[in-house]
């Protein structure tokens, strides 16, 4: 008995496996994501190590270049104060991503744990979780956001909360409906009737089967996360000066439109860059984590 359950366990290892790289190739063929992915990459590496790019600190003034167009020592230029808007895109960009990254990180967990509890214990449980998700759905993202944001002290960590704690509601829908589907499974009820614990059930059997429709909505919903915290910052309320952000850096280049149109055109590029790339590498997961594309695995060898 021993030998046949650990031939059935590296048979379903094998199947997973399987399963795994024609995913991977799947994602390699759609030359859009892979762009996707390759412009994210540079983007993400200059993020983290802007020393290689710029030498200029993003916070310090020097008003004897003040309002210099972009030039070889300045490949973005300067801003008001003389300050390199190179370096400032960058420290800049280590924010915006930051905290698209901690707070559809916190709606991930946040939605996870309410979808799970009331998908499989159903009830007034999953009522009470719903009529919560749809309190939350009932206003508008932005709005709800600018009314957390104006009563709490801005600062990295309270949008970071205030964005994850506005986003859970949608990836608590999605788990609830896999859950819903997953939970009445033969082998499910098997794994109940042998004695498994509630907790064995939905960590061993349920969630597994969940991944893959996370890891796109996830992939997905961070680029509209970093939109949001650039346009809280836009507005005033996120990431305050003098520390860099993309949404701030484009509201204080607005004024300049006319002289130094650099301030507000660079940082939205790169800006529109990321986005873009994000949901081109969403899309492709979509495509190469879709359900009806995998191939039912039946077991053995």
């Amino acid at each position: 008995m021993a030998e046949a359950a650990e031939r059935k366990k590296d048979a379903v290892k094998r199947g997973w496996k399987r399963e795994s790289e024609r995913a991977a190739a799947r994602f390699v063929s759609n030359r859009a994501a892979v762009a996707g992915l390759v412009v994210l990459a540079v983007i993400v590496a200059a993020v983290l190590m802007p020393g290689l790019l710029t030498r200029f600190d993003p916070i310090e003034m020097d008003l004897s270049v003040s309002l210099q167009s972009p030039s070889e020592e300045h490949p973005f230029g300067t801003d008001a104060f003389g300050r390199d808007i190179l370096s400032r895109v960058l420290h800049g960009g280590r924010v915006s991503l930051g905290v698209g990254l901690v707070a559809r990180t916190l709606s991930l967990i946040l939605g996870l744990l309410a979808g799970t509890i009331a998908g499989y214990f159903g009830g007034r449980t999953d009522g009470l979780i719903m009529r919560l998700a749809d309190i939350t759905f009932a206003f508008p993202t932005l709005l709800l956001l600018i009314a957390i944001m104006a009563v709490v002290t801005p600062g990295v960590w309270a949008l970071s909360v205030a964005l994850g704690a506005v986003g859970w509601a949608a990836m608590a829908r999605l788990v609830r409906a896999q859950v819903l589907s997953i939970r009445g499974r033969d082998y499910v009820q098997a794994a109940r009737a042998a004695g498994a614990s509630h907790l064995k059930l939905i960590t061993r059997y349920i969630l597994p089967q969940c991944l893959s429709p996370l890891i796109v909505v996830f992939t997905l919903g961070l680029g509209m996360t970093i939109m949001a915290e650039s346009s809280l910052s836009f507005l005033g309320l996120g990431i305050q000066p003098p520390d860099p952000s993309w949404g701030g850096m484009i509201a204080r280049g607005i004024a300049f439109m006319r002289t130094a149109p650099w301030l507000t055109i660079l940082p939205g590029l790169v800006l529109t860059l990321v986005i873009c790339s994000i949901n081109l590498v969403g899309d492709g997961l979509r495509e190469a984590l879709d359900p009806r594309r995998l191939v039912p695995w039946k077991g053995g060898r």
